[in-house]
């Protein structure tokens, strides 16, 4: 039995600071589960499992899932938050699978939020003690004695650290390292992000990508309403590009912020279905899941190579090789990653030594791949992004008549992920 996918949206991914600034990763969560709901003729109290992904975690609402779930669905639906990174929806896009497939639900909602402007401010270890110990004091003088060995340091706000735990290196700091390790040139870098500004530009205006976008009131006075992404730049050119300085390393470095994908804030949500319920219930799906796989390397090596581990893992599970996928949707965390990842599945000692083949893996023509751009350009929120891809994908799929797509997700501590999706 292959899970389909009868439905799917987003909110409209917007740089952090900008549109959604004073929302949260619920608010969005919430909105974009909604309008699933409002798109599919199916009962909310036909839904079993909810199931959303989130990365930057809030403190006073850790299950993100939960809260979405109290202001979209009965409340006696159950609610799990998950997280994997970048690839934080596509694991709850495959949980929604494992469920269905093991018999134990027949309708599960799944995606993810990120909301970026928000991002919870910590204190240091020696304050967070301090108002411990403050806490429990049984006198006014015994509260006040607890601040007496803080120092102006320790005031200082602890903001959460975007790199690896283990390594201590950024992401985009291993983007560059990659780049260099590769040969990934700079000239391919802008040109790879040029790409994927023209290509969302034109699903922009054509109509594709706003048919997926959920617009968005803003509260408190819900007077603007966001309509599309904002970090599509239709006016770039190599000229442009070219003129940004390195980011992660600023002398010998090519990583930029042009070719980076920027901090957003979003959410997306999709619908899964056993294909009997969705028989019964006279729905055609966008597609099914064929098959889908989970793969971890080194983080201290190339730390955004997972995808090229992942792929072909995926393309044995689902009985296909590469030749037969149509359309590739890769998350574009970096251009250099991207770069990297294709010019692994195009060598032979990759194949042979990494994979254990007897050759290369292959690709899809580079036209085939992000057909309507990616993060670059629409940006990433890193809970939300995995339900976008794939939702893109099977759009793209019918209105190209092609059968296979695959999902690519690299994402933190040196994991991939990759999906093979067919065309109901």
């Amino acid at each position: 039995m292959k899970t389909a996918i009868v439905s799917g949206c987003r909110t409209p991914f917007t740089r952090a600071g900008t549109h959604f600034a004073r929302m949260t990763a619920i608010e969005l969560g919430r909105h974009a589960v909604t309008e699933l709901l409002a798109r599919t003729p199916v009962p909310p109290d036909l839904v079993d499992q909810l199931i959303y992904g989130t990365v930057v975690h809030d403190p006073q609402a850790p299950n993100i899932a939960r809260e979405v779930g109290l202001a979209t669905l009965p409340k006696d639906v159950p609610a799990t938050t998950v997280s994997r990174a970048c690839a934080s929806a596509n694991q709850a896009i495959t949980d929604g699978v494992n469920l269905i497939e093991a018999g134990v639900a027949d309708v599960v909602v799944a995606g993810g939020a990120e909301c970026l402007s928000r991002v919870p401010i910590l204190a240091s270890d020696r304050l967070a003690r301090t108002l411990v110990s403050a806490s429990k004091a049984r006198s006014l003088g015994a509260r006040l004695r607890a601040f007496t060995a803080l120092r102006p340091r320790d005031l200082v706000p602890v903001a959460p650290a975007i790199a690896e735990y283990s390594t201590g290196e950024t992401m985009g700091a291993a983007a560059e390292r990659m780049a260099k390790e590769n040969g990934i040139s700079r000239e391919d870098q802008d040109r790879w992000a040029l790409g994927s500004h023209r290509k969302a530009h034109a699903g922009t205006e054509d109509g594709r990508l706003a048919a997926e976008i959920a617009p968005v009131y803003v509260p408190p006075r819900y007077a603007d309403i966001v309509e599309r992404d904002n970090g599509i730049r239709p006016d770039t050119s190599m000229g442009a590009l070219s003129g940004l300085r390195p980011v992660f390393d600023r002398r010998f470095g090519s990583v930029t912020a042009g070719s980076s994908s920027p901090l957003t804030d979003g959410a997306s949500a999709v619908m899964l279905m056993a294909p009997t319920r969705a028989h019964e219930l006279q729905l055609e799906p966008l597609g099914h899941v064929r098959s889908y796989a989970f793969t971890a390397l080194d983080p201290g090596a190339q730390l955004l190579q997972g995808p090229a581990y992942a792929a072909p893992i995926a393309l044995e599970r689902a009985g296909i090789t590469m030749a037969d996928i149509d359309l590739l949707e890769m998350h574009e965390a970096f251009a250099a990653q991207v770069l990297s990842n294709l010019q692994a599945w195009d060598s032979d000692a990759f194949g042979r030594d990494e994979l254990g083949r007897s050759g290369r893996l292959g690709h899809p023509d580079p036209e085939a791949i992000n057909v309507m751009g990616g993060s670059i350009a629409i940006g990433h929120p890193f809970g939300a992004t995995g339900g976008r891809l794939t939702v893109t994908l099977l759009n793209e799929l019918k209105r190209r008549d092609g059968q296979f797509g695959m999902v690519t997700v690299c994402a933190a501590g040196g994991m991939g992920f990759a999906m093979v999706l067919e065309r109901a």
